[in-house]
């Protein structure tokens, strides 16, 4: 979980999850990237156990896994505050 979150583009990612669920398409979108690069952080964040994701037809949903995710961008967010 923790190689997960080091990197600034996947807790970008999560961010955006943590505002509601969205495909794949739309966090490219966010993101401004590629699709394959997109696509292999929501895998890490997935194996991670970080998010979930459902079909809909040939659509990709991702979400935040549950609350303990939305709770853990709060407190990395809240910590990051104090230090700046």
């Amino acid at each position: 979980m923790c190689h997960a979150l080091s990197d600034p583009a996947r807790l970008r990612l999560l961010l955006w999850l943590a505002e509601r669920e969205m495909c794949v398409s739309e966090l490219v979108a966010c993101e401004g990237g590629k699709l394959s690069s997109v696509s292999a952080r929501l895998q890490t964040l997935h194996a991670a156990g970080l998010v979930a994701r459902r079909r809909e037809a040939k659509h990709i949903f991702y979400a935040l896994a549950d609350e303990h995710v939305h709770e853990l961008l709060s407190n990395i967010l809240h910590h990051a505050a104090e230090l700046a």
